[in-house]
């Protein structure tokens, strides 16, 4: 049965979503989010959802209220799946409850999933807890746009005080606060976009901080907080403290493995893009793959210088009239991801590179003689021949054959336009095609900081005059967030 769904997306950091809000998200047919939705839970929806921003900021409405009511109705009625993705909670100040009354009215199935609110969300982000023994346990939320519809003077005695979308009237209600009796010199704090790696807060007392928001420029969406336990900030505050908080990484690896790198450093603090430089697809004929599988037992050695290659073998393995138990050579892997990727098929590898690129590998099969023996190499379409070129030197009969492609995406140009207006601080390449496809999609770098994987990558950048500012000592995902804490250090 279809039905509308009223889905607090949270205060913006997007693991903040309920598990119910990412199921009935899966389940979409059609997607109304706000500004205060953090996009990348767009993601969850299905690739055929339709997406509607229907965002509003102040002095900006995309659209109005009554008309975003009348769309979830309409869609309702054609039964579709319907979620209204809407920033923190439906039911606190996210006008939940009238769109509710809207598809109650109109005889619409509806459920409202709660989300975190943006003020729980600041809170724990901040380092503020909002009831605490020994300061408060009371806590009032209220709206600040409109300064003329509340008592100020009564609401701000509460010991905890929490004001949403109040930043353009902080001023007029810190003075009212002040003149109900409440001490100028109670402790109070401004947040912008809490939750997320962009979070802003400014710290001051009921009779300082308008002067010090007006000061720092501070624009919308931003809460206020006030009272006693705005003091345990400093001794609470963990989210600013992550040794990459404040750093936006551009992440350029293939969308469906970026979560590797993605994942750990937004668990670090940084504002992960992800912006795919390469694409992984099939190779143009398998004709050369399914030979070599079709004489899988003929070879001595089976060589892998990446996952891709190791998945893209497998794929085309298990369509064959084959399976593993045609194997009987040993195998040889670039490094660990690859190692591990062949752990997945229940292979374990007899030589691994001790340092991750083909020079590595070379010497690891040092120790075999592999004169006249056969080898079969199943790689990407382009990749360096420095492999297959020594080994043929030792005397090995060396198949080469393409397991797969690397290609630019489609949206590469405009991805990257827009990433690097963003102005990120790093922009983390991980093999020679990541940079090679930015580079034709950007044609410059300029004012970013590049992180390379490793000596091979990095003399691709040096190539086109770019001197990367890091390089991982060890080439795997791990070395990548071990260089960037590092240079983290060293500059911030």
């Amino acid at each position: 049965m279809s039905k509308v769904y009223l889905v607090g997306a949270g205060p913006g950091d997007p693991e903040l979503l309920t598990l119910k809000g990412k199921r009935v998200l899966a389940t979409a047919d059609c997607v109304l989010y706000d500004n205060l939705a953090n996009e990348a839970l767009l993601d969850f929806a299905p690739p055929s959802a339709e997406l509607l921003y229907v965002g509003k900021k102040k002095s900006n409405h995309s659209m109005p209220q009554d008309e975003i009511s009348e769309l979830l109705v309409e869609r309702g009625r054609r039964g579709l799946n319907v979620v209204r993705l809407k920033g923190g909670d439906p039911y606190l100040f996210g006008r939940g409850g009238e769109e509710a009354e809207a598809l109650a009215d109109a005889g619409i199935p509806f459920e409202v999933v709660s989300g975190v609110s943006s003020a729980l969300g600041i809170a724990a982000y901040t380092g503020v807890p909002l009831t605490h023994r020994d300061h408060t346990s009371v806590v009032t939320f209220v709206t600040g746009h409109d300064v003329e519809k509340i008592d100020w003077m009564k609401v701000g005695t509460a010991e905890t005080l929490v004001i949403f979308m109040g930043l353009s009237y902080f001023e007029a209600i810190a003075e009212r606060i002040i003149a109900g009796g409440r001490s100028p010199e109670t402790p109070a704090m401004c947040v912008r976009w809490g939750t997320r790696p962009d979070q802003e807060v400014i710290t001051g007392t009921l009779a300082t901080l308008p002067g010090l928001v007006r000061q720092a420029g501070m624009k919308p969406p931003a809460s206020f907080i006030v009272g006693g336990v705005v003091e345990l900030r400093e001794k609470l505050n963990w989210f600013e403290h992550l040794p990459l908080f404040g750093l936006t990484i551009v992440v350029t690896r293939p969308k469906e493995q970026a979560a590797a790198l993605s994942q750990p450093l937004r668990e670090l603090g940084a504002h992960v893009v992800e912006m795919p430089a390469i694409e992984i697809r099939p190779p143009e004929s398998y004709s050369a793959l399914d030979s070599a599988i079709a004489e899988l037992g003929s070879y001595d050695w089976l060589l892998f210088t990446s996952a891709n290659g190791v998945r893209a073998f497998f794929e085309r393995l298990r369509v064959s009239t084959v399976d593993t138990r045609a194997i009987r050579g040993k195998i040889g892997a670039i490094g660990p991801a690859t190692r591990d990727a062949l752990a997945e098929h229940l292979l374990k590898v007899d030589v691994m590179a001790d340092e991750f690129v083909a020079e590595g590998l070379l010497r690891a099969l040092e120790a075999y003689s592999v004169a006249g023996q056969r080898i079969l190499l199943a790689r990407a379409a382009v990749a360096r021949d420095v492999l297959p070129m020594m080994l043929r030197e030792r005397g090995a009969l060396v198949d080469v054959v393409e397991a797969y492609q690397t290609l630019a995406p489609e949206n590469l140009a405009a991805r990257a336009k827009h990433v690097l207006e963003q102005a990120p601080d790093w922009i983390v390449f991980t093999s020679s095609s990541t940079v090679q496809n930015t580079l034709e999609a950007t044609g410059t770098l300029h004012g970013v900081r590049a992180m390379s994987i490793g000596p091979v990558t990095s003399a691709t950048l040096r190539k086109n005059n770019i001197e990367p500012a890091a390089e991982a000592s060890e080439y795997t995902v791990d070395g990548i967030i071990a260089a960037l804490r590092a240079q983290a250090r060293r500059i911030y």
